[in-house]
């Protein structure tokens, strides 16, 4: 980690995405100034000729007034119906506040689904592209009315970095309640010390982050740090801001040091590592060696059956498997055997493969490099 000087100002497509704590009051209601201030930024932006594209929860949120309620429910099958009310009070909001600014907008809602298979994963993204081409600024939440837990993406910072993956961004900003990444929880050790620049996303950072749905975490980062793996992996810097500040993004892309920088790789993929990037889904993990996670880091190798030391879960040939080193997720890839025959042949050379296979040996590599993308 060390302090680089930001040179923002050639990043022409950027994503921005807004939490529900952003743009609500401590009502759970919208507050239609913080809405106000940020379509505001955001048409100049585009003004300037950059291509801006909002991902923003609220959804929920949006639908309380409606509906007379005064609290979030608890039940599913409450929360997609208040949510399928939200969605268009949400949307008709911006659509007003964008229009009084002369920006035209269009809503594109995303599950899992749409990018689990490739060919969805490059129907939304040619979509999504064509949109940007006809200077429409699109506004992205996940179908939380129709997404069940298999397709459900689950947050929508992990959704944010997906799309930056999915259009190519250049930059990914993400507002929140949190102000960027610190050394300790702010919240509760007054001599904490935010970050300004992350270059790699090792294991240290997720412990800085804490665990998901941790109390010891700082403020809800472990799903910001999981998103900037995916969208740093996919050579897409990102910035975690605070979304309270009002001209954050405008300063964020004028190189202003606010926030956290989460630097990019800077080693452009083909569209099917950015697809495994960005959209698709582990069926299952490998869990590694360090030999084999440095060679996959360092080297770009294929994965070797000698350096797995354990298989989780159940999956096919073909199907997407998470590389894990040290509890951390090093890569993904596309596998070429299944998990049963991947804890037959674990642990041993590429050589000994047909002996133990027979004739379902035929490949040396349980994942070739052409099908395996390093996730930091």
């Amino acid at each position: 980690m060390n302090s680089t000087s930001r040179d923002f100002g050639q990043k022409k497509r950027i994503v921005v995405k807004v939490g529900s704590s952003t743009i609500s009051h401590a009502t759970g209601k919208l507050n239609y100034q913080r809405m106000e201030h940020l379509v505001r930024e955001l048409a100049d932006l585009q003004n300037q000729g950059k291509q801006m594209i909002l991902v923003s929860s609220g959804a929920t949120n949006a639908g309380l007034a409606p509906l007379h309620m005064d609290h979030r429910p608890r039940s599913i099958r409450e929360k997609q119906a208040l949510a399928a009310v939200g969605q268009g009070v949400l949307m008709h909001t911006y659509e007003r506040l964008f229009r009084e600014y002369g920006q035209v907008v269009g809503q594109v809602l995303l599950t899992r689904m749409d990018s689990q298979d490739r060919s969805k994963f490059m129907n939304s993204r040619n979509a999504l592209l064509t949109l940007l081409d006809m200077g429409v600024i699109p506004i992205i939440n996940e179908n939380d009315v129709v997404a069940v837990d298999e397709y459900k993406i689950g947050d929508n910072d992990t959704l944010s970095a997906m799309v930056s993956g999915l259009v190519d961004a250049d930059l990914l900003i993400l507002l929140s309640d949190i102000d960027g990444l610190y050394t300790d929880n702010p919240r509760t050790h007054a001599d904490a010390k935010i970050i300004p620049v992350v270059d790699n996303i090792d294991k240290h950072i997720y412990e800085i982050a804490g665990d998901a749905g941790s109390s010891m975490g700082t403020g809800g980062m472990y799903t910001k740090i999981q998103a900037a793996s995916i969208a740093t992996a996919a050579d897409v810097d990102m910035v975690i801001a605070s979304g309270s500040e009002d001209g954050i993004i405008s300063r964020i892309c004028a190189g202003e040091e606010v926030g956290t920088l989460f630097k990019a790789k800077e080693t452009p993929l083909h569209s099917k590592k950015r697809w495994l990037v960005s959209g698709s889904k582990a069926q299952g993990r490998l869990i590694v060696d360090e030999g084999c996670r440095n060679a996959i880091i360092d080297r770009g190798s294929s994965l070797l059956p000698v350096g797995i030391t354990a298989v989780e879960g159940i999956f096919d040939e073909g199907d997407i498997v998470s590389v894990v080193y040290d509890g951390l997720t090093i890569a993904k890839g596309i596998s070429n055997y299944s998990s049963v025959n991947i804890n037959a042949i674990k642990g041993l050379q590429s050589a000994d493969i047909p002996k133990v296979l027979g004739h379902n040996g035929i490949y040396e590599e349980v994942i070739h490099r052409d099908n395996l993308v390093a996730m930091y």
